[in-house]
């Protein structure tokens, strides 16, 4: 039997996620800050880039793709494990754990690979896209905390997803309207919302994972993965 569509709401995840961060508002707001920084490096080391070998930094060359990908991977890496950490440990997560380079090929690949999906779903109406969207939204998610490839990361993220996607779907608008909330006060209110949404994000994942665990549905997390 499947748990019942109650398991959470909106507005408990929401209400984790502000709990977690006014225990440590100060922390998560650097953290924030590190992420935004860091995409900020990688926009300028990709422009330069692309200036060097086309001439303009608004024409996108190979080579500055494959460095913004890679770059850009390892900072969803860190986000992915810090919002894990954080919501598992907030007193003891650390600024270090946004450092997590491992598995960067696993995470590559779900990540190209759910693109590919959702993107080809987005052509037949944009309805089948939002729904593999849906089904694979905690694809990433479980890489990183199970240290699973990309096909097997896919079958787990629809076994926890399966009978939710109504309610993901409404979670997934309210996280878009906070940060849109946050970007619209001077861009400042993101250092607030982004961590915010993230805590709530990971306390979704969390619940939604475990109960699909007890149900056996998904595989068992392996003894030596760790965030």
């Amino acid at each position: 039997m499947h748990p019942a569509s109650t398991d959470f709401t909106i507005g408990s995840a929401l209400r984790f996620g502000w709990e977690t961060f006014k225990r440590r508002p100060w922390f998560f707001v650097g953290a924030t800050l590190i992420l935004f920084l860091a995409l900020i490096v990688t926009g300028s080391i990709t422009g330069a880039i692309d200036y060097a070998i086309t001439g303009s930094a608004e024409t996108s060359s190979g080579v500055g793709s494959l460095i913004n990908l890679a770059l850009g991977t390892l900072i969803n890496m860190g986000a992915t494990a810090f919002s894990l950490q954080a919501h598992d440990d907030p007193e003891g997560v650390s600024l270090e754990t946004l450092w997590h380079p491992q598995p960067f090929w696993k995470f590559l690949g779900a990540t190209i690979l759910v693109a590919i999906v959702v993107g080809l779903g987005m052509l037949l109406l944009i309805v089948p896209g939002v729904i593999l969207g849906l089904m694979f939204l905690f694809t990433t998610y479980i890489v990183i905390d199970r240290e699973r490839g990309p096909i097997d990361t896919m079958k787990d993220s629809n076994a926890i997803t399966r009978g939710y996607k109504w309610q993901l779907l409404g979670f997934v608008l309210v996280l878009a309207l906070v940060n849109l909330a946050g970007a619209m006060a001077l861009g400042v209110g993101l250092l607030v919302t982004v961590p915010v949404t993230l805590l709530a994000f990971a306390y979704v994942y969390r619940i939604l994972s475990r109960r699909a665990d007890a149900l056996g549905v998904t595989a068992p997390k392996p003894a030596d993965a760790s965030i």
